[in-house]
């Protein structure tokens, strides 16, 4: 699925959170979402999920308009995996699963829960309360919870955050698997600069509501003259000079 983001606003009060951005996301192609903490990323992330709505602005999921008349359709076709978002916690595993499959309309649902507990290794805490999992369970879970619907579309806010090198790196490798094997289109927010290299094929950075540059990687880190996407992002977000 191709998402368009056009002119793209969100004012809260006083207080414009997003200030007019503009991107979009061709098919099958992983998109890097950075910035500091208060940039606007996960305030974008809710308007692009339908949870949030626009001040102004436009945004088209393969050139429908994300708009009410649209959004149930549209939705279906899309989900998203935080850490920060809790799935409920008295409830196991297994149910969350159950749960979150009929709610998207998945018509095997036995059968796409059995696929994610084998490809994500669930079997060991599938009937325990999500409430009582370890962090890096409960990211497998909420990654689990995404795929569930088998998404055309999935926005992935900082989905290795808190977990170790070993978790971490098993959920890249999967991430990265699953999307061979098929098409998906990926936001990606993230403050792992390495994580990001490896799995996007383009960046924004945004700050203060805005987008501040974009471009593969290289291009940003040839263009701020570092030596890697971590001295890069560091140098945008502090506001550097250009020429140093």
């Amino acid at each position: 699925m191709k998402l368009v983001v056009k002119n793209l606003s969100k004012k809260f009060n006083s207080t414009i959170a997003v200030d007019d951005i503009s991107f979009e996301i061709e098919k099958n192609k992983t998109l890097g979402l950075l910035g500091p903490n208060g940039c606007g990323k996960t305030t974008s992330i809710g308007m692009m999920l339908g949870l949030i709505t626009p001040t102004s602005g436009k945004i088209f999921i393969n050139e429908i308009n994300l708009e009410p008349k649209n959004r149930i359709e549209l939705l279906r076709l899309m989900n998203f995996a935080s850490p920060y978002i809790e799935l409920p916690k008295k409830l196991t595993v297994k149910q969350n699963l159950e749960v979150y499959a009929r709610l998207y309309g998945v018509k095997k649902v036995k059968q796409r829960i059995d696929e994610m507990v084998t490809e994500l290794n669930l079997q060991n805490f599938l009937n325990k309360k999500t409430g009582e999992l370890s962090s890096g369970q409960k990211n497998r879970v909420a990654l689990a919870k995404s795929l569930i619907n088998k998404p055309k579309l999935l926005f992935l806010d900082e989905p290795t955050a808190s977990l170790d090198p070993d978790v971490g790196d098993f959920v890249r490798e999967y991430i990265e698997r699953y999307k061979k094997s098929h098409e998906l289109t990926i936001l990606l927010a993230s403050h792992n600069m390495k994580e990001v290299e490896r799995l996007c094929n383009k960046v924004i950075m945004m700050k203060q509501g805005k987008i501040v540059d974009s471009g593969t990687c290289d291009e940003l880190i040839k263009k701020h003259g570092r030596e890697n996407l971590e001295d890069t992002f560091l140098k945008i977000a502090r506001g550097q000079n250009e020429l140093e």
